[in-house]
């Protein structure tokens, strides 16, 4: 028999006719199979977290089958509590699948510390945008008598004087000792 002759043959259609039966009942079995074990069609709806203790949120998470995954924390905002949620994804009223991951940018307990220059013996006006680019917030002002006028002579936070070098949290208050350009007594 030629392959023609096969092609044309009863037996030839009687295996094409029950290969496409059995492939029809593979995808149909594998679809009900699909549908029963990634619960088509069911959806959670992501809760919103932002400003929440992280006890808080593992409650919440857990009411709602949601893994948490902390992802770091953020520059401090001050607007919310330490280690409260600041951003999350996905996002508020996302729908996602039972067991989703929620990725977490937590706040950190305070601002991160900075080192503070070396402003002694500069002008006021070279030490002011210094202290004020590295996130420091000058303070009080005062005037000692010192011959370098408008040059700073110390620097001190929190009423104690302070080196350079000295670690101090972003946006902390700095005050400055200048010299008003007389001579002290001798």
């Amino acid at each position: 028999m030629s392959l023609v002759q096969f092609l044309k043959s009863k037996t030839f259609f009687k295996q094409l006719a029950l290969a496409a039966v059995a492939l029809v009942l593979i995808i149909f079995f594998t679809m009900q199979w699909l549908n029963s074990t990634t619960n088509h069609g069911e959806f959670i709806k992501v809760p919103n977290l932002k400003g929440k203790t992280l006890e808080t949120v593992q409650i919440e998470l857990d009411d709602n089958d949601l893994v948490m995954e902390i992802q770091d924390s953020a520059n401090y905002n001050p607007k919310y509590p330490k280690y409260s949620v600041i951003e999350q994804y996905p996002k508020a009223g996302t729908q996602v699948k039972e067991n989703r991951k929620i990725y977490l940018t937590l706040n950190p307990s305070g601002y991160r510390k900075v080192a503070v220059p070396n402003i002694v013996r500069r002008t006021f006006r070279q030490a002011k945008p210094t202290l004020e680019t590295l996130g420091f917030v000058v303070g009080d002002v005062t005037y000692v008598d010192d011959i370098g006028k408008e040059e700073v002579i110390a620097i001190k936070h929190k009423g104690k004087t302070i080196k350079a070098g000295v670690l101090l949290p972003l946006t902390s208050k700095i005050d400055v000792v200048l010299g008003n350009g007389k001579r002290g007594s001798n």
